[in-house]
């Protein structure tokens, strides 16, 4: 027998057998003349058959309106969707469960993670929810490790949640939703049915799901205060004096009446992005816009429910859904039909290693990352005081197109020898502790080259980011750069890579993709004079604090070290702002040579340079001073290039 808990807490199985008609399965009556969704293809596994059923019988009893949703889509994706819909309630049910105290129910939840991870080379689990599961991760090749920190938050859900004001309660709830919103695009993405969005509309889409979020916890308002969870922020609660104190005792007073009304708005607000589905193809754009109506029409509910929201989870009208959800299945219908779809048999695991944390035992818990492997040569890294070590050392990395030609390779080749020792510097950075590593990847002066060298690095910049070679290891991705010019795709998995590793706190990998430090500064300056013409700034007392605050990334620290490979002593319009202070560092080596001992070469010379910023330098004797260790020059002789 497992040891791992099962799938949902047998309590809660129990009550979604006995639920009332209206919470269980009536709202599908209207469904109930439906044809028989087809068995999974190429399956002849009856435990997974049953597993898959579980999960679709799962969604259309405990979350009928989801369940409606999911009968929106062809039906040969659905049972992926079933799975990951019974796998995040899985997970909910197990850090819900209050019948355990709060350590137990941690313990679950990691426990059922673990077991994900084992299960996940081998194709199967003995429980059917993590079973199926499974066998959507290894169909529709889904990258699971993307759900790492949205599971890790489950766990740390189990301790209680407090959120000062909005920002907090944004960030918790888009760390949860937005990685499994983003699993069932991939699964629209593998079908032929790209779901890409526009860049005018990504922070639309976050709102949108913000409304998603706020919206449920108005409907299970009863049960999490039943549970002493209020899943608010003090922000909103503050604006209607006595509400959290009268929520606590579950009593209806002018204060939760006046918060309920402003919160309903909020919510009503949010999912009313009426623009996020222009240009996309009309299935998942007639998905999303169904479930917005079922959205307002679940806020009606909560309005009209007035005392009893206190008392039980209000649910729109049968008829009210019936005349949302009717036209909807006839204009999905007519898309469907004419939308050819890939699907993908079920491949044996052993053909087929599917992404994520899937070695052989997976990690060893949801907190848990990685060490980099070590250098082939056995070289240790230098051990350098973190009082030393510079906080962001940023990277030209010059030579790709040389050495390619050195060998008589295209240059392509040389990208992709490159890509090779960008993991290497990444495992480096690790080693020694770097906190910020920034590396110069596509200039907006890349354009100028050849396009079919521009679409080979395009394309090596799309795999790398799919195969994401750094998801075990405590790397927080970021992008830096312009977005107009790059193919929507690869802005989407950028965007995937930032969302799914900002909560990771070691190294932040930083890529400048399209980006120009004279681009960047005009933005910035337009930034400023548009706050000024809008009367929030006054021009003549702008200061560098000002232009900081408005750069593209704010948050990005000042570079300490700028270093550049294959022989060039110029820094090519590279973070103008960030690296006015910055100790240069100039090496010969065309950049695909380089490995993480270089990066420690690097690191090792700016300890032993003296920096002043324009102050006078220390007489002799005397100690450094904060800025670092006295040294000498900065700058390592390069031998001769002609560029890359």
């Amino acid at each position: 027998m497992s040891d791992v808990p099962p799938a949902t807490p047998a309590p809660a199985d129990r009550e979604a057998a006995s639920a009332s008609p209206e919470r269980a399965g009536a709202p599908e009556r209207a469904e109930s003349t439906e044809p028989a969704e087809p068995p999974v293809t190429g399956d002849d596994d009856p435990a997974l058959r049953a597993a898959h059923r579980l999960c679709r019988r799962r969604t259309k009893e405990q979350d009928p309106a989801e369940y409606a949703l999911i009968q929106l889509v062809p039906a040969a994706l659905r049972p992926a969707l079933h799975a990951l819909w019974a796998a995040a309630n899985a997970l909910d049910d197990l850090g819900d469960d209050r019948t355990a105290p709060a350590a137990e129910r941690a313990a679950r939840v990691e426990a059922w993670i673990t077991a994900l991870h084992r299960e996940l080379p081998t194709g199967a689990s003995p429980d059917p929810v993590r079973h199926a599961l499974v066998d959507t991760a290894i169909r529709w090749r889904l990258d699971l490790s993307e759900l790492r920190d949205a599971m890790a938050q489950v766990q740390d859900d189990t301790r209680g949640r407090d959120f000062a004001d909005w920002a907090q309660w944004r960030t918790w709830g888009r760390d949860n939703l937005l990685p499994w919103f983003g699993l069932v695009r991939t699964v629209f993405d593998r079908a032929g049915v790209p779901v890409a969005l526009r860049l005018d509309t990504r922070e639309a889409y976050e709102e949108f799901l913000d409304g998603v979020r706020l919206t449920d916890i108005l409907t299970d308002l009863s049960a999490d205060l039943a549970q002493g969870d209020l899943l608010l922020p003090a922000e909103a609660l503050d604006l209607h004096p006595g509400s959290a104190a009268d929520l606590a005792r579950r009593r209806w007073s002018p204060a939760v009446a006046g918060l309920l009304t402003h919160l309903t708005g909020l919510a009503r607000q949010w999912v009313a992005q009426d623009g996020l589905t222009r240009g996309m193809h009309p299935g998942p754009a007639t998905v999303l816009q169904t479930m917005a109506a079922l959205l307002h029409a679940q806020l009606d509910a909560v309005d009209a429910a007035g005392p009893d929201v206190l008392r039980s989870p209000p649910r729109p009208a049968l008829h009210t859904r019936a005349r949302i959800l009717a036209p909807a299945r006839a204009r999905v219908a007519l898309a469907w039909s004419l939308t050819p779809l890939t699907v993908p048999p079920r491949q044996r695991p052993a053909a087929h290693r599917p992404p994520g944390p899937t070695g052989p035992a997976g990690p060893a818990s949801t907190g848990t990352f990685r060490r980099p492997p070590p250098h082939p040569s056995g070289e240790r890294p230098p051990e350098i005081p973190p009082g030393l070590l510079p906080a962001h050392v940023a990277v030209v990395m010059d030579g790709n197109g040389r050495w390619a030609q050195q060998r008589g390779l295209p240059r392509h080749a040389g990208h992709r020898a490159g890509a090779t020792a960008v993991r290497e510097v990444v495992h480096g950075a690790l080693d020694i502790g770097l906190r910020h590593l920034t590396l110069y990847t596509f200039s907006t002066e890349n354009w100028q080259r050849d396009p079919e060298e521009v679409d080979a690095i395009l394309d090596l910049l799309r795999g790398e980011l799919a195969e994401n070679p750094f998801r075990d290891l405590d790397v927080r991705l970021r992008w830096h750069g312009r977005a107009g010019r790059l193919p929507p795709d690869l802005v989407d998995l950028l965007h995937l890579r930032e969302r799914t590793t900002r909560a990771r706190t070691g190294l932040t990998l930083t890529m400048c993709i399209d980006y120009g430090g004279r681009d960047e500064l005009t933005r910035t300056a337009a930034a400023l004079a548009a706050r000024a013409r809008a009367g929030r700034l006054e021009p003549g007392l702008i200061d560098e604090d000002d232009f900081a605050r408005h750069l593209p990334r704010p948050d990005m620290p000042d570079v300490d070290l700028l270093w550049r490979t294959g022989g060039e002593q110029r820094t090519s319009n590279f973070l103008p702002w960030h690296a006015a202070y910055a100790e240069l560092h100039f090496t010969p080596g065309l950049w695909p040579d380089a490995d993480r001992r270089d990066l420690w070469q690097a690191v090792t010379a700016y300890t032993r340079r003296q920096r002043h910023h324009g102050a006078t330098p220390a007489r002799s004797g005397e100690p450094a001073g904060a800025d670092g260790p006295s040294a000498a020059h900065c700058v390592t002789a390069p031998a001769a290039g002609s560029g890359d």
